[in-house]
């Protein structure tokens, strides 16, 4: 297939896409939009982790604790007083601003240590936030609420809130996860499209060469601790985002959320997806978030799964082992991730073209 051919397809292949992600929330009910929104806000964290895991090579395993930064800090910046919970009441721009700036500063000041360290000895440095984070959530009353967590104020933006007051469009009435939904995708393609240039770019080549060549990415002149630490502070603050816009969604914070188990789903999500790749994170975002998701929703229909609770095995535990099984499967004779699979289909059907 001649090369323009190929890119006139894959760009009304895009446009296809982006339209039908524009009218599912005029088709889609409550579920299926509240998971289409759990996707999404993986996706920016995983877009964030990639960056820093699989870019630069740097393992992390306290991706979770960003999450948490953004998303409480949101509610504190958001939300007023109510009474033993602190409140800043800020408006809602300013409040997400806040809350990533608050993420971005939190890795920036553990930059300095993923500027040093590297391999599992910085997977080991991060985890220790993870410990950190849940002690600090669950100790400090005033800020996070303790075990029971805070309620999330509703996003407020140029006078739409968006809540389950009802907007009607086209005789649709949009509720809250309606509104959040265009929301969320503005916010997938602003971080996507800014993590594509990075990688593209000039700072893409230098990660990569820290990657694969440490030593002598040095010696070119790459300034391989600055790296390490600008690139530390990017995904922190993607983290960041992407934990403001899962508390908008959950409309509720709990701290048992932002635990190690969510570190980890962020890590297969980029191993499942594609490491050093966008549209890898993305696709491992969305394969890790909805698996659940439809377990749940097919529990009854499904066999060797049953509702939590019932003697069974429940759609939670079933959706680990069977991301745990792609991840082997994939390590072992699927390197790229599920990304790689679908370029080596794409350059089939040129071949045989």
């Amino acid at each position: 297939m001649p090369p323009r051919r190929a890119t006139a397809y894959t760009v009304a292949a895009a446009a296809a896409g982006g339209l039908l992600l524009l009218a599912l929330p005029f088709y889609l009910d409550r579920f299926w939009l509240q998971a289409g929104l759990l996707a999404m806000a993986a996706a920016i964290g995983a877009i964030g982790l990639n960056l820093l895991t699989g870019a630069t090579g740097q393992l992390s395993l306290g991706h979770s604790f960003f999450l948490a930064v953004g998303a409480y800090g949101y509610c504190v910046l958001a939300g007023g007083r109510d009474g033993e919970l602190a409140g800043l009441g800020l408006p809602g721009w300013l409040a997400v601003t806040g809350a990533v700036a608050l993420a971005g500063l939190a890795g920036g000041l553990f930059s300095p240590i993923a500027g040093r360290l590297r391999g599992a000895y910085l997977g080991i440095a991060t985890l220790a936030l993870v410990f950190i984070g849940q002690h600090v959530l669950l100790n400090a009353h005033d800020l996070t609420g303790g075990y029971n967590g805070r309620p999330v104020p509703p996003l407020s933006l140029f006078g739409l809130t968006f809540d389950d007051t009802e907007t009607v469009v086209a005789a649709v009435p949009f509720q809250s996860m309606e509104k959040l939904w265009y929301a969320g995708l503005v916010l997938l393609a602003v971080c996507a499209f800014f993590a594509h240039g990075v990688l593209r770019d000039r700072p893409g080549r230098a990660l990569n060469a820290i990657r694969d060549h440490r030593i002598a990415a040095g010696v070119m002149g790459v300034p391989v601790a600055r790296q390490r630490a600008g690139v530390f502070v990017l995904s922190s603050m993607y983290a960041g985002l992407a934990g403001v816009l899962l508390a908008l969604v959950f409309q509720q914070t709990v701290p048992e959320y932002f635990g190690i188990v969510l570190a980890l789903e962020y890590l297969a999500m980029i191993v499942i997806g594609g490491l050093g790749s966008v549209s890898g994170a993305v696709t491992g975002a969305v394969f890790v978030t909805l698996l659940p998701q439809i377990l749940t929703r097919y529990s009854e229909a499904l066999p060797l799964v049953s509702a939590p609770g019932t003697g069974g095995v429940a759609p939670g535990e079933m959706s680990r082992y069977l991301y745990g099984a792609a991840i082997v499967a994939i390590v072992l004779f699927l390197p790229g991730g599920l990304v790689r699979l679908a370029a080596r289909r794409g350059h089939t059907q040129k071949d045989e073209a």
